[in-house]
C-alpha cells in the first residue's frame, strides 16, 4: 500500500505542533512544509524543489534517502526493533563502534552511543568531570566553552555553549564554567580562505583563565573545531594546535564538538583529522546515520576509559546512559551510513570539490553589502551588512529570497550560512552562489 502524504494542512491543524527554534506564530501564518527528498533536492507541499544548500541541518552528507540506508532500516525493523544496552545489547552496536573506532584519530577509539548532539556533550562533558574524580582529583569541575559556540541546548552544553540568544531565557545555567574569546576578527581576518593567518594568540587566553581560576580546577575546554552556529569561523593556523599544548601542559581533557565535521564535512571522516589535531574527546552526530535516525555517541581516547576501568568487574564504571543509547535502528541506518560514505569515496570527493567551492564563494566579493566570505571544506558563510538598527534584517530578506527562487540556506544573524550534501556537483555548486549573487543585488 502507497502512502501518499498529505500536502495541505489547515491552520488548525498545524496548531498542536510547537516548532522548534521557529517564530511559530508567522510560520502557522505562512508555513513552510516539506513533503519529500530525494538527493540534493526537497519537495515542498506545492510541489516545488528546492536545492537543499545545508544538507538538511548539517547532517544529509550523502544527499537524501540513499536506498542502501533507507533498506537498512527497513530490514531491522523486520528482525529487532528495540533492546536495551542497559546490560545487555545487540551485535549491530559493536559493530557500529567498530567501524567508528577505525575512522577516527589513533587513540580514539572508545564509543559512547547517545541520541543527539546535545545528548553526546552533556555525556562528555560528564565523563570529563567523572574522569578526574576516577583518577582522584575530584577538584577538577571547571569547564571552559567559547564565545560563539554552540553545544547543543542540553544544560550542560547550553553553559559552555556562547550565543547569548539561547542562553537568555533559561538561567541559572551550571556553574564553574569560563569561555574563551570567540576567535573572529572582521579587521584582521576578511575574506581569508579557509584558515585564517591571524588569531593563533587567542588560545592563549586559555592561560588567563587558568591562572585566574587555578587550572588544577579545570576538567576540560571544548569547542568546536569549526565554529558552526555562530557563524562559520574556521580556527586561525596554529590555533587548535596552542589548545592542545596548555591543555597538556595542565592536564586539562580537550573535547572536540565534531556535531557537524563528523563524517566528511572537512574532506576528512573528522575535523580532527583534516586539523591535525588530536582530542581526547569527540562528540559526533548529525552525519552519523545521514540524518535519517536520530543518533549521537561520544568518541574517548583509551587513556579516558581506561581510567573508569578500576574496581570490581561486576561494578559499574559510569552511572549514566539512555533507553535509547545503541537503538537498533539507528545502528543500522549508522552502518549503512558509512558504507555509503565509503562507496562514494565520500570524504575524499569532498576534499577535491572543496577548492571549486571556496572559488564559488569568493566569487561574491564585490557584490552589494557582502561584508565578509568564510568557507572551509564544504562549508561557508555569507556575512551580510545589516541595515542599521536592523540586525538580521537583510540576512533574513536574503535568505527568503534564495528560498522564492529555490535554493534553501540557512541564516545566522546576519549571515548567509551553506553547508550542502557532500555529493553536491559543480553545477549545483553554481546554482547556489548564482541565487546568492542575485538576491543581495536586490536587496535595498
Amino acid at each position: 500500500m502507497t502512502i501518499v502524504p498529505q500536502m495541505n494542512l489547515s491552520r488548525e491543524a498545524l496548531e498542536p505542533y510547537w516548532l522548534p527554534f521557529t517564530s511559530n506564530r508567522a510560520f502557522k501564518a505562512k508555513p513552510r512544509l516539506f513533503v519529500g527528498a530525494k538527493g540534493m533536492f526537497y519537495t515542498t507541499a506545492e510541489g516545488r524543489q528546492l536545492l537543499d544548500g545545508m544538507a538538511g541541518l548539517w547532517c544529509v552528507n550523502a544527499g537524501h534517502g540513499p536506498e542502501r540506508i533507507t533498506a537498512a532500516i527497513r530490514e531491522q525493523a523486520g528482525h529487532l526493533d528495540y533492546v536495551s544496552s542497559f546490560q545487555m545489547s545487540h551485535p549491530l552496536a559493536f559493530k557500529l563502534a567498530g567501524r567508528i573506532a577505525g575512522l577516527t584519530p589513533e587513540g580514539l577509539d572508545r564509543v559512547f552511543f547517545v541520541n543527539s548532539g546535545s545528548e553526546a556533550v552533556d555525556t562528555a562533558l560528564k565523563i570529563a568531570r567523572a574522569y578526574h574524580r576516577a583518577r582522584g582529583d575530584a577538584g577538577r569541575t571547571r569547564l571552559i566553552g567559547r564565545a560563539k559556540g554552540y553545544h547543543g541546548m542540553g544544560f550542560g552544553g547550553l553553559s559552555v555553549a556562547g550565543i547569548a540568544r539561547h542562553r537568555r531565557d533559561f538561567g541559572p545555567l551550571l556553574g564553574d564554567v569560563d569561555h574563551l574569546p570567540h576567535t573572529y576578527n572582521r579587521e584582521h581576518q576578511a575574506f581569508s580562505r579557509g584558515q585564517p593567518d591571524w588569531g593563533a594568540h587567542l588560545a592563549d587566553e586559555l592561560e588567563a583563565i587558568a591562572q585566574i581560576h587555578d587550572p588544577s580546577t579545570i576538567a576540560a575546554v571544548i569547542v568546536e573545531p569549526v565554529t558552526g552556529s555562530g557563524g562559520v569561523l574556521p580556527p586561525p593556523k596554529g590555533y587548535l594546535e596552542r589548545l592542545r599544548a596548555i591543555c597538556d601542559r595542565h592536564g586539562i581533557l580537550l573535547i572536540f564538538d565534531e556535531v557537524i565535521t563528523g563524517y566528511g564535512r572537512l574532506g576528512a571522516p573528522f575535523g580532527s583529522t583534516a586539523l591535525g589535531v588530536t582530542p581526547d574527546i569527540i562528540t559526533c552526530a548529525k552525519g552519523m546515520t545521514n540524518g535519517a535516525v536520530p543518533m549521537g555517541g561520544v568518541i574517548a581516547s583509551t587513556k579516558v576509559y581506561d581510567a573508569f576501568m578500576t574496581g570490581p568487574d561486576e561494578a559499574v564504571e559510569l552511572m549514566h546512559g539512555y533507553t535509547y543509547s545503541g537503538h537498533p535502528l539507528a545502528c543500522a541506518a549508522g552502518l549503512a551510513a558509512i558504507d555509503v560514505y565509503e562507496e562514494l569515496d565520500l570524504f575524499a570527493r569532498t576534499a577535491r570539490i572543496a577548492g571549486y567551492w571556496e572559488a564559488q564563494a569568493h566569487s561574491l566579493q564585490g557584490e552589494p553589502h557582502i561584508v565578509d566570505i568564510r568557507n572551509i571544506g564544504l562549508l561557508a558563510a555569507i556575512e551580510i551588512a545589516p541595515k542599521p538598527g536592523e540586525p538580521g534584517s537583510r540576512s533574513a530578506a536574503a535568505g527568503n529570497l534564495c528560498y522564492e527562487a529555490g535554493v534553501l540556506v540557512r541564516t545566522a544573524g546576519d549571515a548567509l550560512v551553506l553547508s550542502p550534501p557532500l555529493i553536491i556537483t559543480e553545477a549545483e555548486i553554481d546554482r547556489i552562489f548564482d541565487t546568492i549573487r542575485q538576491a543581495v543585488r536586490a536587496l535595498a
